[in-house]
């Protein structure tokens, strides 16, 4: 029996030659419509647009490259499919607060249909009155101001992991082989961690439970495919006409197998309801359950829309939170004054043995550790171009807004269905907004209104000091949480331990390497001594 096997780049090539005159004739139309000034571009090739511009990974560089050419708003044909990239503070803040009522949905990506039930849950969904009531019952019943109060699962979840910290430091101490046979402190896994950290925060005060104790590596694995996929641009994304390509390059066979592996996850939450075994009495999931019965029937809300939210949460607060702290850290390990400084202050505020308590008010008073939190969140935004709704994560790499009807901005038209891109990850490097762009400062703060994605978001305009921002009707709602939860883990880290690089290493010889993803973490763990405090 002979196997043909589909070689995807002569695939794709077979199909551009075959859709050319129906695609050309559609992009040909688009420019003879006179009277519109649309804005700059680079040079299009014929059928994919500037595709060939993305590459394959780290589109927030190449895309800030773009601008530096073509200005902080361009236009950039991907395929059939016009998209413009916004890459200054001002442009992002007319688009996402001024005209937040033009540029509120979503286009329907492909991926994102397959992973998250036809894009039934809040962040990719299109806007209207059925996202509307999805995103009210998030923010009033799931993650408002009083209900994160209320979790005890954030200072016990904490409390553990610094425990696990002391337990993996001691475990790792080895003999140095000089005199006297002295015992060196080994790294500790930092990346692996926070994961599970986050992942346990999150699962109780969502769950009532750990949803079966899965591993941080395996979490891991799974938001890591998760984020791969979103990242991928789907033929059907840029070329409507051609879904049947997805199908032969074999991508919708990954879709289903991730999301196999997504849906098991709130169906083994359900699972463990139904049979009484939740944790905590009125977790967020009996919240849920309970918002989408008494407004259910009206909105026609079932057992998947509120999978489609789990998901959000879960997927939303887990890595990004995680790369947060590891970003924060990463910068002031390598400025070793700056981590003296905030330090310093986090142990003033707390006092001699104590522990750090999660109000807000106590956080709220470390302005140190806020601005050092803030200045690594500008530097690196854990998902570089704007994925702002969802809860706790933030920016995705492709994942844009759309124009749902015709408007201007900044002298250029913007036709109805134009795909927006914005790249927080450039904003954050915009030398007028920032001045030095590429050193960090712990005491800045933010005071520009630069979008950025949350968990935690960058400061509004004129409120220095404070994690709120204004990216109208998509802003995400689990702002408070993501936030209290990573500058609870930040500063209880730098209370009880001493950090330094393993080996004895120089500050100034610490690199980084940057993964691809939708979430711009590490390529390899962080990994850092911890050294108790004995104060």
């Amino acid at each position: 029996m002979c196997v043909v096997v589909l070689d995807p780049d002569l695939l794709l090539t077979v199909v551009f030659v075959v859709s050319y005159f129906v695609i050309a004739r559609s992009l040909w139309s688009g420019r003879e419509d006179g009277g519109r000034v649309l804005p700059p571009s680079p040079p299009p090739l014929p059928i994919i647009g500037n595709l060939h511009r993305l590459g394959w990974s780290h589109y927030h560089r190449r895309l800030r490259e773009l601008a530096r050419r073509h200005g902080p708003l361009f236009l950039l044909p991907l395929g059939s499919v016009p998209t413009i990239v916004v890459s200054s503070a001002s442009v992002a803040e007319e688009m996402l607060k001024t005209q937040d009522h033009v540029f509120c949905s979503r286009p329907p990506q492909h991926t994102a249909r397959g992973l998250f039930y036809d894009c039934r849950d809040v962040a990719f969904s299109p806007y209207g009155e059925r996202w509307c009531q999805l995103r009210r019952i998030a923010a009033l019943h799931l993650l408002s101001a009083k209900r994160v109060d209320s979790f005890r699962a954030l200072r016990e979840e904490v409390a553990s992991f610094l425990e696990r910290i002391r337990a993996a430091g001691a475990h790792n101490d080895h003999e140095d082989g000089g005199p006297g046979g002295r015992k060196r402190r080994a790294g500790v896994n930092l990346s692996e961690l926070l994961i599970g950290l986050t992942y346990a925060v999150i699962s109780k005060a969502a769950f009532g439970n750990r949803l079966g104790g899965m591993e941080p590596g395996a979490l891991r694995a799974m938001i890591k495919e998760t984020s791969d996929l979103l990242e991928t641009i789907a033929v059907s994304d840029v070329f409507p006409r051609l879904r049947w390509a997805d199908w032969a390059t074999g991508l919708d066979a990954r879709i289903k197998r991730t999301a196999a592996k997504l849906d098991a996850v709130p169906e083994r939450a359900f699972q463990e309801h139904e049979k009484g075994g939740g944790g905590e009495a009125d977790d967020l999931l009996d919240d849920l359950l309970s918002a989408v019965k008494e407004g259910g029937a009206r909105l026609n809300l079932d057992r998947t829309d509120v999978k489609g939210l789990i998901l959000d949460l879960f997927l939303g607060g887990t890595d990004t939170t995680s790369q947060t702290v590891e970003w924060t850290m990463t910068e002031l390990v390598k400025n070793p004054n700056k981590m003296e400084k905030v330090q310093a202050e986090v142990r003033e505020v707390v006092g001699p043995h104590g522990s750090v308590s999660e109000s807000e008010e106590r956080l709220g008073s470390m302005t140190r550790l806020q601005a050092a939190v803030k200045e690594a969140l500008r530097l690196h935004p854990p998902v570089p171009t704007l994925l702002e709704n969802m809860p706790s994560v933030n920016s995705a790499t492709l994942v844009p807004r759309k124009a749902i009807h015709d408007t201007r901005l900044r002298g250029y038209d913007v036709p109805a269905g134009t795909r927006v891109i914005v790249n927080a990850w450039a904003i954050g490097r915009d030398g007028e907004s920032w001045g030095r762009t590429r050193t960090h400062s712990g005491r800045r703060g933010g005071s520009r209104a630069a979008p950025a994605p949350p968990p935690p978001p960058t400061t509004a305009a004129g409120t220095p000091g404070s994690f709120r921002s204004e990216r109208g009707r998509r802003g995400c709602p689990g702002v408070g949480f993501g936030t209290r939860l990573a500058e609870l883990a930040f500063a209880s880290m730098l209370y009880h331990f001493n950090w330094e690089l393993p080996g004895g290493r120089d500050a100034g010889s610490f690199e980084f390497v940057e993964s691809s993803g939708i979430t711009a973490g590490f390529k390899f763990p962080l990994t850092l001594v911890a050294e108790p405090f004995r104060g």
